[in-house]
């Protein structure tokens, strides 16, 4: 099953990776390490919540004003 990932920069260092499709989020110091953690926690909640997918999200982005 092919899931969908979102990896962002951690404050501390290293990234917060995030599954749309089940909620899950974990981190790791590198991108590999950050995905493998991820598909450990996604692989763990999948196996009591299963996952009916209907449709994958969808990525985009959006501009706001800056503050001032």
């Amino acid at each position: 099953m092919e899931l969908s990932a979102i990896l962002t920069p951690a404050p501390e260092g290293g990234y917060v990776a995030f599954n749309p499709e089940t909620g899950t989020t974990t981190q790791g110091e590198t991108v590999e390490e950050a995905l493998d953690n991820l598909r450990e926690a996604t692989e763990l909640y999948l196996e009591e919540c299963p996952l009916q997918l209907t449709a994958r999200p969808l990525l985009t982005t959006f501009e706001v004003a800056e503050c001032a």
